[in-house]
């Protein structure tokens, strides 16, 4: 089985367990995530700032509205208003937290989920989770200026705001111009657009790479379980990573969100290429993914499970990287893009620096059934696909 193709992507740490259900839940986006929560464009409501001459110009959305006082309007409708640039930041997903990281301001953050572990220095962070979303006690204990939290149920934003915080509530993101918003728009509310636009400037670069090195190639049909039948499909932020790396993805043609299909249903997708998190790849020894094309040559691309489902820059720069390296070794034969991992031959052996690692709370491994899950029933399936808009 592992003797055709596997491409590895080289975690440094990705080894602990989440409460029992880790991968692909550590930031997925659900059906009511971003399968069912449409996007609303971030509306600033007109605050002005004084030039140098003494008169009042309207904050617009370049680098120039990065003054204070700053007031915008968020998913919910809600006006927020900063009258200074926030010292001090608290995070509730960690798309979000993976964000201030990338822009420079990791320094004035004080409160991450426990999802955000993967992050340099996030360990020294309160940790804000609750079983079930955030702790609105532990939220308040970080004292924030700011609470960011994209994504999140409307019940975690208004305990939040009910205790008196200042919360910024983002839209589902499904897409790269959906993230280049967010960024842009985490930039100004901490004064730090000038890094966001860099970012974005990165993240776009690296968009364009990506589909530039899989363009004379065949796209090959591909899917991405989560684990008892539940599959990233259409209007995902999975999906759209899946379609700049150069694959099709076969549960996007007639499903959207997170959808749990039969047996029968995955078998007749039948995928060339399986994404995993796991180098192991226990899932394409089990039916119904061992009698798939996948499963019969053993193709599959080991993703980052941080990375692949956290829908933030540095994500989906690693992520179509990592997964266009596979579509291009897959198919060009090329043995100096692989290595070997004992039987088996692996492409695009890379590291993805000190944000690879899961910390202690969140972890690739997949046990004996399917990235994230390890040997899970279906009710626990379900539940934790309902909770993962909770995580990105």
């Amino acid at each position: 089985m592992r003797d055709s193709f596997a491409v590895v992507l080289a975690a440094l740490a990705v080894t602990a367990l989440v409460g029992g259900v880790a991968g692909p839940v550590a930031g997925t986006q659900p059906a009511g995530g971003d399968a069912t929560e449409s996007a609303s464009p971030i509306q600033p409501v007109g605050p002005t700032q004084t030039d140098a001459g003494g008169s009042a110009s309207a904050q617009t959305d370049g680098t120039e509205s990065c003054g204070f006082p700053l007031e915008v309007t968020d998913a919910t409708g809600e006006t927020i208003t900063l009258d200074e640039r926030p010292e001090r930041i608290t995070t509730i997903n960690p798309s979000a937290a993976q964000t201030l990281w990338e822009i420079g301001a990791r320094d004035r953050v004080v409160g991450v989920s426990q999802y955000a572990s993967y992050l340099d220095g996030a360990e020294t962070r309160a940790n804000v989770s609750a079983e079930f979303g955030a702790s609105v006690e532990r939220v308040v204990d970080t004292e924030p200026d700011l609470v960011l939290a994209p994504n999140a149920s409307a019940g975690d934003v208004e305990g939040l705001r009910d205790a008196g915080l200042t919360v910024y509530h983002f839209p589902a993101a499904t897409s790269v111009d959906d993230i280049a918003e967010k960024t842009e728009t985490i930039g100004r509310l901490v004064g730090e657009c000038e890094a966001a636009a860099e970012t974005n400037a990165e993240m776009r670069a690296a968009v364009a790479d990506a589909a530039n090195r899989t363009e004379g190639y065949d796209r090959p049909d591909a899917l991405y379980p989560l684990g008892d039948g539940f599959v990233a499909a259409n209007n995902t932020f999975i999906d759209e990573i899946m379609r700049i790396g150069g694959v099709d993805n076969v549960a996007a043609a007639e499903h959207e969100g997170y959808p749990q299909l039969s047996n029968e249903v995955i078998l007749q997708t039948d995928p060339e290429l399986i994404l995993v998190t796991d180098p192991e790849a226990p899932i394409l020894d089990e039916e119904p993914y061992a009698s798939t094309t996948a499963g019969v040559e053993g193709n599959y691309v080991v993703m980052n499970g941080s990375y692949l489902n956290q829908p933030a820059p540095r994500s989906v720069i690693e992520s179509t990287d990592t997964l266009a390296t596979a579509v291009v070794a897959m198919q060009s034969g090329d043995e100096g893009e692989r290595t070997g991992d004992g039987g088996g031959t692996d492409g695009a052996d890379t590291t993805d620096g000190a944000d690879t690692t899961d910390g202690a709370d969140t972890t690739d491994d997949t046990g004996a059934a399917a990235p994230g899950f390890g040997v899970v029933a279906t009710l626990l399936a379900a539940v934790a696909v309902g909770l993962l808009a909770r995580r990105a």
